[in-house]
């Protein structure tokens, strides 16, 4: 096993392909014979600064590269939007970070997660100026887009962006002080 630092630098700087949904035979049609047809549709995650037209054509040639006998295989590439990298020494993400750190009492962490969202390099095209800071309230468990999502309430309680003067977050039947 690599080490953790490995690990993270392969998860926030290395491309990934998932596979995102698959059209084949279901269970209840299955049968031992040759499928006729299937289609799958994935997901290809970069990191800010590469080329997402060469990154799609080097999926193109490996999919056509290992295509079995006799099948024939259509690749259509969907669509595509480039990474987005900010700069967490600008003064704007320096107050974040400093009043993300007062807010729970422990210094706030800066992760490369949500970097191909499409809107944040439209907008950092649009005003370049203008210095763009992603957050989110998450906590370990959130599976962030995974299987059970969820955030516990109580982080949004630390939330800077509420203030003290918010006061507890108040629900019917609970009470976050």
């Amino acid at each position: 096993m690599g080490s953790r630092a490995a690990g993270t630098s392969r998860l926030w700087g290395k491309p990934a392909l998932a596979i995102i949904g698959v059209d084949v035979p279901s269970v209840a049609m299955s049968s031992d014979t040759l499928v006729p047809a299937a289609r799958a549709r994935f997901s290809l995650s970069l990191a800010p600064g590469t080329d997402t037209a060469a990154a799609m054509e080097a999926v193109r040639r490996h999919v056509e590269s290992h295509i079995p006998f006799g099948a024939e295989v259509t690749f259509t590439p969907g669509g595509r939007t480039e990474g987005f990298a900010g700069d967490a020494s600008s003064p704007a993400a320096r107050a974040m970070l400093s009043a993300m750190g007062e807010s729970w009492g422990v210094p706030a962490v800066c992760m490369g997660v949500g970097g191909s969202i499409p809107a944040v390099n439209i907008l950092n095209k649009l005003y370049p100026e203008a210095e763009i800071l992603i957050t989110g309230a998450e906590d370990p468990d959130s599976r962030a887009h995974g299987a059970n999502e969820s955030i516990h309430l109580g982080d949004f309680e630390n939330d800077p962006r509420r203030g003290p003067a918010a006061g507890p977050i108040k629900r019917p039947g609970l009470t976050l002080a």
